[in-house]
């Protein structure tokens, strides 16, 4: 009886005949997609390309900070922290106390890391762009010293030549001119 053969990688998908002759010429190959804009299906869900923090009330979250423009993060960052640090003390005397009225304590603290986390997600973009600025600003410094270096192994490659040809110039018997 023959034993079957069986590939333990599955074979590649068709298209892949679409660039079999992208070697002798590149232009031959399909265009890639145009980029998704709007809405699109993944795994059931519905997601949009739209780059949007939902609000708080969006989401069914009660809102601890003001809802201006203008949030002063610093200032509202240290606040919520202390008033976790105080709720976190409340939960400890209750849990002392009262140990059956701790649900709302915990509900209240729960609401108050929700404010956090979305006051910390809101100040996502500018840390990407400081991180950005950051990234660039070092690569420009590697490539200035790398070129500094690069300048001054210049310079003494050509001292050393200078160095080599007044040698070889010096040492070199001088030929009678015909």
């Amino acid at each position: 009886m023959a034993m079957a053969t069986s590939s333990s990688y599955p074979p590649p998908p068709p298209y892949y005949r679409l660039y079999k002759d992208y070697e002798k010429d590149p232009s031959s190959a399909p265009e890639p997609p145009p980029p998704i804009d709007g809405s699109y299906q993944l795994f059931g869900a519905t997601y949009t390309t739209d780059v949007v923090l939902p609000s708080l009330e969006d989401q069914g979250v009660r809102q601890l900070y003001p809802k201006s423009q203008n949030i002063d993060f610093k200032k509202e960052l240290r606040t919520l922290n202390r008033e976790l640090q105080l709720h976190i003390l409340e939960l400890a005397d209750i849990l002392v106390e009262r140990p059956s009225q701790y649900a709302r304590r915990v509900e209240d603290i729960s609401l108050i890391f929700k404010n956090l986390h979305h006051l910390l997600n809101s100040l996502r973009p500018h840390q990407a762009r400081a991180t950005l600025i950051h990234m660039l600003e070092s690569q420009i410094q590697r490539r200035k010293q790398a070129i500094e270096d690069i300048k001054q192994r210049r310079e003494e490659a050509q001292k050393l030549l200078g160095e080599s040809l007044l040698t070889l110039d010096g040492s070199q018997p001088s030929l009678p001119s015909i």
